[in-house]
């Protein structure tokens, strides 16, 4: 079977394990990678960004070798490069886990029970909650659906047609070591300097690809490119901002404003300045264009791998 049709089908069948079972429950890959990557920083751990770069690339690297030998070791057998290629971007994939714990905090919220959603915020983003009300909750959950979007699931596919499944490897494993060390505390701002820039590069092409999808699924196409041209580029992330200002564009609202992170407040720029202020109803119809963006991705990556693999043959 050519490798395009395995990517189609494997993808295929990993987004339904998504959409089906959620996450693992117990045995996660993703935590597994963590786990060695935390051993791997305990050994290497200097304040110096070149023992950052060796860090970021004996994790992301060994994570790509294993895609590589395992897809090498299946290629014989159809059937066995499909499953390993469903089973990787089942692993690596989180939108269903995503929305549920959106969900989660959107029906608290509605029920009035702030404190709940405040105790449940955590699960989906690294907010300080104590220091929001409803309708800031609203926000930091549709900003984090937004840019998870990104991250947890397009990004994943484009990369898994680009790699195959040390593609979907590869660019979890970044994903990850960027939220392990690649945030600016004192401890990480040299160590992690090399993982945060690997980050960024790799999910350009993702973030770029999410915010036309959101354009397109969304309820207003011409208001979500207008905030996207207007005002992504203020936001403080590269790949953050085009996704997060079509999102807001796409479902009509404000985006960005005073953010607290760890004690730490931050003062972001508003994106889509001409929307209204996020609501709790805009928490569930947050996470319904963050599915519609998935499955558009699913389509565009296999139909892009199917057309380079035509052209090339």
């Amino acid at each position: 079977m050519r490798a395009d049709r395995v990517f189609a089908y494997g993808a295929a069948a990993g987004l339904l394990g998504d959409l089906l079972l959620g996450d693992p429950r117990r045995g996660h890959p993703v935590a597994a990678f963590g786990r060695a990557a935390a051993a791997v920083e305990r050994v290497l751990w200097r304040d110096d960004r070149a023992w950052g770069a060796v860090h970021t690339a004996v994790c992301a690297g060994g994570a790509v070798a294993a895609g590589a030998l395992a897809a090498r070791v299946v290629r014989p057998s159809p059937a066995a490069s499909v499953a390993l290629t469903g089973a990787a971007t089942w692993a690596v994939v989180g939108g269903t886990s995503l929305a549920r714990e959106a969900r989660v905090i959107g029906r608290a919220l509605e029920a009035g029970d702030i404190e709940g959603a405040r105790a449940r915020l955590p699960h989906l983003c690294g907010r300080d909650p104590q220091a929001l009300d409803a309708d800031g909750i609203a926000r930091a959950v549709v900003e984090s659906v937004a840019e998870n979007t990104s991250d947890a699931v397009v990004g994943a596919l484009v990369w898994g047609a680009v790699g195959g499944v040390p593609g979907l490897l590869g660019f979890r494993a970044v994903n990850t070591l960027d939220a392990m060390v690649g945030h600016r505390s004192p401890k990480y701002r040299r160590y992690g300097w090399a993982s945060a820039r690997l980050d960024d590069l790799a999910g350009w092409p993702g973030a770029r690809l999410t915010a036309v999808l959101a354009a397109v699924a969304g309820s207003d196409p011409r208001g979500a490119v207008r905030a996207w041209r207007a005002d992504a580029a203020k936001h403080p992330s590269p790949n953050a901002g085009p996704v997060e200002a079509s999102f807001a564009g796409a479902l009509g609202v404000r985006l960005g404003g005073t953010l607290s992170y760890g004690g730490r407040v931050e003062h972001r720029p508003v994106l889509n300045t001409d929307g209204r202020a996020v609501g709790t109803h805009d928490v569930e119809r947050a996470v319904r264009l963050s599915k519609r963006v998935g499955l558009l991705a699913l389509g565009v990556c296999v139909a892009a791998r199917l057309i380079a693999k035509g052209r090339t043959s």
